[in-house]
């Protein structure tokens, strides 16, 4: 009986490590495409007004 244990506890071993390191590959995956999206949707920096500041108030304006 105690090598069936030893010969069962090496499979439910392996199917562990076997879902982790799917998982793991499948979570870098989706963090990879969320990375590649976030720079494919960057902004150009002639998009981006500058701020100037208004003489009269003093205050930072898109300008």
């Amino acid at each position: 009986m105690p090598p069936l244990i030893a010969f069962a506890g090496a499979l439910g071993s392996l199917a562990v490590v076997r879902w982790a390191y799917r998982t793991a590959k499948r979570v870098n995956r989706e963090l990879e495409e969320a990375r590649l999206a976030r720079v494919a949707e960057t902004v150009s920096s002639t998009d981006i007004p500058t701020l100037r500041r208004d003489p009269n108030t003093g205050a930072y304006r898109p300008g």
